[in-house]
């Protein structure tokens, strides 16, 4: 099972293809640019790409799927992108509001009274719009709520069920909106709940929705939930966990390989670092979104900052230090760059993953790495960095 203490560390329609990036044949070769940010934090494999103008102008990957195996990673191997999911939960809710299946202001209460009864009051009026911009008052990963997460009940029941099971055991606690300029907190219980209001108003479950609604209309055919190596093969670079000497050691399959799958619309998707970047590409496009999973009046409004987030020192993974936060989506300046950019990171606590997006010069890099913490931080970072450096001019 995945150690509580890794979790801890954690801030988690038809087939239509046309306007979405294609690889390009004279596409760049980043092995030379990875290679030495993944050596001097001694990671087992880094991977990045670049989409640019709607197409892929740059992709490659580095080192092993297992550390101490001679095992090459590929730009078509599976990484896990950890809370990078939750702009995709976003963009479902998107699309049911303009279905008009649910409202931004909805509340917890409205959409999920019949199933969670007798909810306290301050829970009930949490919007939909604040649970998806962390502004809820619903804490981060406290000792409770690992414990939810990693309940032996909860892993008896259906996805939908465990869902509705966790709320149901946290409903008469008040949300406590922190002291301070801003009510940012994040909050991947509030991903959850707004999973199952999501599955609520579609009658479908959150796993169907983001095959249906995303992953299937974008052509992201390496996508799934879960860990990312198949069991029984070393088909992906599976994630390591960093022990107290700094080893890694490499988590292969089953239960342990991944946060609770209850926790899917807070972060339990993988992919390649290929179809990563195209659906960081259909977010920088311009114009009507193609194919039309959501509006661009919707999208534009999921780019939007909704609240600030307050410098912190050492903020979760998927937590910007500072700037603003969207929809799923952090809207972020980094001292390398020359404005807010849509960023986020993502981190299983055994992987890591780091998206920009930046719709004015329609440009999108990904960067993922099968190892967690401040070495992959730092890797990651640098290579966005360069990249930003190199195709952001």
């Amino acid at each position: 099972m995945t150690s509580l203490k890794a979790l801890a560390s954690v801030g988690i329609i038809g087939l239509l293809v046309g306007g979405l990036p294609e690889t390009s044949s004279a596409q760049d070769d980043l092995a030379e640019l990875l290679a030495p940010l993944r050596e001097a934090q001694a990671l087992p494999a880094l991977a990045a790409a670049v989409s640019r103008d709607g197409e892929i102008v740059a992709a490659g990957a580095v080192g092993t799927r297992v550390q101490g195996m001679e095992l090459p990673v590929t730009v078509d191997d599976r990484f896990h992108i950890g809370s990078d999911t939750k702009a995709m939960t976003a963009t479902i809710l998107g699309s049911l509001v303009e279905q008009g299946a649910l409202q931004w202001e909805s509340q917890v209460g409205e959409v999920l009274g019949e199933r969670v009864e007798d909810m306290n009051p301050a829970l009930a009026e949490v919007t939909l719009t604040q649970l998806l911009s962390h502004s809820s008052g619903i804490p981060s990963d406290t000792a409770e709520f690992l414990e939810l997460y990693f309940s032996p009940e909860a892993a008896e029941l259906n996805l939908v069920e465990a869902r509705l099971w966790a709320i149901e055991q946290v409903k008469q606690e008040a949300p406590v909106v922190p002291d301070g300029p801003s009510p940012f907190q994040y909050s991947n219980f509030g991903y959850l709940i707004a999973g199952a209001m999501a599955e609520a108003a579609a009658e479908r479950p959150w796993e169907a929705l983001i095959h249906e609604v995303i992953f299937d209309p974008l052509g992201m055919e390496s996508a799934g939930l879960g860990p990312q190596a198949t069991r029984g093969r070393y088909d992906a670079p599976v994630g390591h966990l960093a022990q107290e000497d700094g080893e890694l050691t490499p988590i292969l399959w089953g239960p342990a390989a991944d946060v609770p799958a209850l926790l899917g619309p807070a972060g339990a998707a993988h992919m390649s670092v290929l179809d990563f970047v195209r659906w960081g590409a259909w977010n920088a496009a311009p114009g009507d979104p193609n194919p039309a999973i959501v509006t661009r009046k919707t999208l534009d409004h999921l780019h939007r900052a909704q609240v600030r987030t307050p410098r912190r020192e050492n903020p979760p993974p998927g937590t910007p230090d500072q700037g603003e936060y969207a929809m799923g989506w952090g809207v972020v300046t980094p001292p390398w760059a020359d404005g807010p950019k849509l960023m986020h990171n993502g981190s299983n606590g055994m992987n890591l993953a780091k998206i920009l997006v930046d719709p004015e010069r329609e440009l999108s890099i990904a960067v993922v790495t099968n190892a967690p913490g401040q070495a992959a931080d730092e890797a990651a970072e640098q290579a966005l960095e360069q990249l930003f450096a190199r195709y952001g001019q």
